[in-house]
């Protein structure tokens, strides 16, 4: 069994669809249901009667120790996290809570769990941390992409809570040897993202007759990643990855905010034509404070050694998405209400 912490949300529910479809390994997962989880997501997934749901957070620590010690999972994959640059901006504490200290009481949980472990259990066993490369801060336009060995520059609040539970995975396995991996990936999106995010914010907004507000220039550049590319790149790292090795994800396609909003408004024109092109609906607005110019991952790591490298171009991965939200309008329908939704273009992360 892999526990999969953090599981009903976007990037965890797509890893949690593609390991189900994919592996035979039974599923547990574990998720909080805070405001950006959803059941409907991961439906799939829990109808089968192998995997299991349980809610629950991982700042817990009695509950993630009593769960360990019932299922005995052979790895842990850690999606759970605040993950919404804006919302840090506004109110850090809770990203204090969860990425920092949620991710110190997992992790002394698991170290307890794996000191407990022998044989081919503890030679299997994997936690896997995954993260973003917000970690890095920002590039100049002519700067290289980010490579696992540039250092950390976190500017939000967001960043700087992540960049701190990477310091403690580190850490772990270092003085501890918990046999530990970690992920930084680019910007992710596709199917089931909480509508708060840039593109599935876009959507809703374009199709309700909403202003799509920029901010500053649009001109803000970073490099996106298809969901369900992410997710195999996880399954790759987990299975064949180095004990201790932090690998770069990237979807090795850079655009500016501006431009890729506007390929969504043309791919919208095509398939839901209205009488105005919808890009006359976007606007510019203020900047968001300490707001990184550019994001660009190196992903050569992770192609060189695992041999993986993302197969989804951003022109195909915006199509599928759009077409996506079109056809599960039932889906993202149903979170408008939830705080947040659909109010502005908030990260792009």
């Amino acid at each position: 069994m892999i526990l999969v912490t953090g599981g009903a949300g976007f990037i965890g529910g797509n890893y949690a669809i593609r390991h189900f479809k994919n592996n035979s390994e039974a599923l547990l997962i574990v998720d909080k249901f805070t405001y950006a989880a959803n059941l409907e997501t991961i439906k799939i997934v829990i109808s089968d009667s192998r995997n299991l749901l349980i809610r629950g957070d991982i700042g817990d620590s009695e509950l993630i120790t009593e769960i360990l010690k019932q299922y005995k999972p052979f790895a842990i994959v850690n999606f759970a996290a605040e993950s919404h640059v804006d919302r840090s901006i506004h109110g850090p504490k809770d990203f204090i809570q969860t990425n920092i200290v949620g991710t110190f009481n997992l992790l002394e949980s698991v170290r307890d769990y794996y000191d407990g472990l022998t044989g081919i259990a503890r030679d299997c066993f994997r936690f896997l941390h995954v993260s973003t490369d917000e970690v890095y801060g920002s590039l100049e336009e002519s700067s290289p992409a980010f490579l696992e060995t540039n250092s950390y520059e976190p500017n939000s609040p967001y960043a700087a809570s992540k960049a701190a539970s990477d310091h403690l995975v580190r850490a772990w396995f270092h003085t501890y040897g918990l046999p530990v991996l970690t992920t930084n990936c680019s910007n992710n999106y596709g199917p089931y993202q909480f509508p708060e995010k840039l593109i599935p914010l876009v959507i809703h907004n374009a199709l309700n007759g909403k202003p799509l507000p920029m901010y500053g220039d649009g001109l803000q550049v970073r490099d996106w990643l298809y969901v369900e590319d992410h997710a195999n790149a996880l399954l790759t790292v987990i299975m064949n990855g180095k004990v201790g090795r932090t690998y770069n994800i990237g979807g090795e396609n850079e655009a500016t905010n501006l431009d890729l909003v506007k390929k969504i408004c043309t791919l919208l024109d095509e398939l839901l034509p209205q009488e105005k092109p919808y890009a006359e609906q976007i606007i510019f607005v203020p900047d968001r404070p300490g707001h990184d110019q550019r994001y660009a991952i190196d992903p050569s790591r992770i192609r060189n050694e695992l041999g993986w490298r993302p197969s989804v171009t951003l022109d195909e991965g915006l199509r599928k998405t759009v077409l996506w939200y079109l056809e599960n309008k039932d889906w993202w329908q149903a979170l408008q209400s939830r705080e947040g939704a659909g109010s502005r273009l908030g990260s792009i992360k």
